[in-house]
């Protein structure tokens, strides 16, 4: 399954890439420098080319999203991103919580000094 979700991403990336580099510019720095003939164009031709722009920078996004979650782990079990999350806190080396303050009266050990028998 992932293997045909990275398909399809790359897929979607060359097609993503050849529709921006087709389309025509419509302002901005650009604008500035462009001659009088080329600001009439084809309007029909732009719409096409901007919608499926959109559409297959959607389908990336959601294939991105997609590949996460497919994503097998150490075992080869598909799972989800929360146990995955789950697993690698489980493995993670956490130092050991600081000691809290020594109490009033304690010895430079940090132990509490012995108390007196009662008589």
């Amino acid at each position: 399954m992932l293997t045909i979700l990275l398909i399809l991403i790359i897929v979607a990336c060359l097609l993503l890439t050849l529709l921006v580099l087709i389309q025509n510019p419509k302002g901005g720095i650009a604008a500035n420098f462009v001659a009088p003939s080329q600001i009439m164009g084809v309007k029909r031709s732009t719409d096409v080319v901007e919608k499926a722009t959109w559409y297959l920078a959607v389908a990336l996004v959601v294939l991105s999203l997609a590949s996460n979650f497919v994503r097998p782990n150490k075992e080869g079990a598909e799972v989800g991103s929360e146990s995955r999350i789950k697993e690698n806190i489980e493995q993670q080396n956490v130092p050991a919580a600081p000691m809290p303050a020594a109490p009033a009266g304690a010895g430079a050990t940090g132990e509490q000094p012995a108390q007196q028998p009662v008589q």
